[in-house]
């Protein structure tokens, strides 16, 4: 099979066909395979919706078993036993050693669906309409998600030109020293700043289309303070970054933070099938029945493979295991900068959620073509498209870990000889 037939037929808009132009047929665990049988090191996962890899045996199976029983698929936001098993494990295993007490909705199936939903819900709260957002963010690709991102060319496609949204600099943004917690507490608090007091502040606590910028422990506990203190609802969108992306379930747990509103998709299936929840303190749960909906925020097989996902997490052996990528990945990747500074600026995000910043005038698609020859698919992010972003499914082995990364090695070594 050639790929004649996505040239002939699909739109233009299409993007990662174009970069890895070969045609899939399957996929297990971190790898995926092309229909002559070649095999590739996917580092892309899906946009981060397969954060357990491909086809996990575990997930899989209960999807399979559940198909079988001629179970109910889709159920708008009806009670099903699918649901009412997600619920109880989510809170079982996730909520409660966690300390966090959330009511749990169900927008839609994706994460833009998820962070219109808190967005609206925190207008709804405080009756303001005003939103604090980050530079460099990325929230999703549908209107009131595309207000609150820092693309602004993104933005122009979506025709989206709100003026209740206003841009702060998030941490490091404008520079290492400059606080930019002190800019957006005077911006909120301070007579003359000309802006009203937002509904909320919504965050990524690692920008990962930004660029995988990490937000500082610091900089989290001072937004959260000061969104406590003038009743802002503080919203931090944990869709990319969470489901252990960053080492830990959420990602805002190693600050010690608690938002008002979190935001989680992608992964949180665990088979890349659409879902996304909005985790809301009980306060602030003030919706009226079906004030919001969507069709599929009922679909019964994402809560089977989520339940199921879950379960992993309750085995002491896989969260060590994640630790321990998380060290093994951040030594070779620092390795991987020491031996090629003409090449890398250095390495940005955290655990297993990382990248390698490429140095001005190095071009990092480059680097993806040709990983992508020896068998690896990786991507870039930020503004500039300048970082390297390397997700292994936080499932993968070591010596398939060590093996992926020795090829984008490689490929390191082959452009150093050449430069």
């Amino acid at each position: 099979m050639n790929i004649a037939v996505f040239n002939s037929f699909e739109s233009d808009v299409r993007r990662y066909g174009r970069t890895f132009p070969v045609v899939f047929d399957g996929a297990l665990g971190p790898y995926l395979y092309d229909v002559q049988g070649e095999r590739y090191v996917d580092f892309i996962l899906g946009s981060g919706a397969l954060n357990y890899g491909h086809n996990h045996p575990a997930i899989k199976s209960a999807l399979q078993e559940y198909l079988m029983r001629d179970s109910i698929l889709l159920s708008l936001d009806m009670y099903t036993q699918a649901k009412s098993d997600f619920i109880l494990d989510f809170v079982t295993d996730i909520l409660a050693p966690r300390r966090l007490d959330y009511k749990i909705q169900f927008p839609g199936p994706t994460g833009t669906n998820a962070n219109e939903a808190a967005l609206a819900l925190a207008r709804k709260f405080t009756g303001r309409p005003t939103v604090f957002a980050f530079s460099n963010s990325f929230h999703g690709m549908s209107l009131g998600s595309l207000s609150v991102s820092g693309s602004e060319s993104t933005r122009k496609l979506g025709g989206v030109s709100r003026q209740d949204v206003v841009r702060v600099p998030y941490d490091g943004f404008i520079s290492g020293n400059f606080p930019s917690e002190d800019y957006l507490e005077c911006m909120i608090c301070k007579p003359g700043s000309g802006v009203e007091k937002p509904a909320a502040v919504i965050l990524e606590t690692v920008q990962a289309e930004g660029g995988l910028n990490v937000a500082s422990n610091r900089f989290l506990k001072a937004v959260e303070r000061i969104c406590k203190q003038n009743d802002v609802v503080l919203i931090v969108d944990d869709i990319q970054a969470g489901s252990g992306r960053t080492g830990t379930f959420f990602s805002f747990e190693e600050s010690g933070i608690v938002p008002d509103i979190v935001t989680l998709s992608k992964s949180l299936s665990g088979l890349g099938i659409p879902l996304s929840v909005v985790l809301i303190r009980p306060e602030f749960d003030v919706w009226e029945p079906g004030e919001h909906s969507g069709t599929f925020r009922g679909n019964n097989m994402a809560f089977v493979t989520a339940r199921a996902a879950l379960g992993l997490w309750r085995e002491p052996k896989f969260v060590q295991h994640l630790a321990e990528l998380s060290d093994t990945m951040q030594a070779a990747l620092g390795t991987l900068c020491n031996d090629f500074p003409k090449l890398l600026n250095g390495t940005r995000g955290r655990g297993l959620m990382s990248g390698l910043e490429v140095q001005p005038g190095v071009n990092a698609r480059q680097i993806i073509e040709r990983a992508f020859r020896k068998g690896l698919l990786i991507e870039s992010s930020g503004p500039a498209r300048q970082v390297l972003k390397v997700f292994p499914p936080i499932t993968i082995e070591h010596d398939q870990l060590a093996a992926a990364l020795k090829t984008l090695g490689s490929v390191m070594e082959e452009l150093h000889h050449e430069t």
